[in-house]
């Protein structure tokens, strides 16, 4: 690889790994089931890639990756037409407008959220996390805690809710600065 080749791959990972998690998250709210998500992230990863030399410099990344998103979940759409659990064109192509508008709250959001998880102690924070894997169900995270299922949904709703405050008062105070 060139210095040029290896310096374009560098902008586009750097720019791709600190976008990715919204990218996700904006292709999980267009397409419903996870696994066709993570198959159009496939795709998207690729599509950026290989259009990567069409973003202008000093061009906003994610936005122009939200655009290319859009397009892919388009794609796969009409790739699964004939699929009556599929949305239309008109509601995706809606739905892909709305959240790109949302999309500078939800980024606070997610900030205010890695923070105070950070504030959650390592044990209950690992007890969280495990009760949100895609393959994990609740009956053994709770088990593991040493809790009954419907004690460990007792404490996971006041943990939701602590998270829940803590964001909002992230977010109060952000705008209050």
């Amino acid at each position: 690889m060139s210095p040029t080749e290896n310096e374009r791959h560098h902008r586009f990972l750097r720019s791709f790994t600190a976008h990715e998690p919204a990218i996700r998250a904006h292709v999980r709210r267009l397409v419903p089931a996870r696994a066709d998500a993570d198959d159009v992230m496939q795709e998207i990863s690729v599509v950026l890639w290989e259009k990567f030399d069409s973003l202008r410099e000093g061009a906003d990344f994610k936005a122009w990756a939200f655009g290319v998103a859009r397009f892919e979940v388009l794609a796969w759409l009409r790739d699964r037409g004939r699929d009556r659990l599929v949305l239309d064109e008109e509601v995706i192509t809606k739905i892909a407008e709305e959240t790109t508008a949302i999309e500078p709250l939800l980024e606070r959001q997610r900030e205010a959220l890695e923070l105070c998880m950070q504030k959650v102690p390592e044990d209950q924070r690992g007890l969280l996390m495990q009760a949100y894997q895609p393959e994990s169900s609740i009956q053994t995270v709770a088990q593991g805690s040493g809790r009954t299922v419907p004690g460990f949904y007792q404490w996971l709703h006041r943990m939701r809710q602590k998270l829940l405050d803590c964001i909002r008062r992230a977010l109060t105070q952000e705008v209050a600065s």
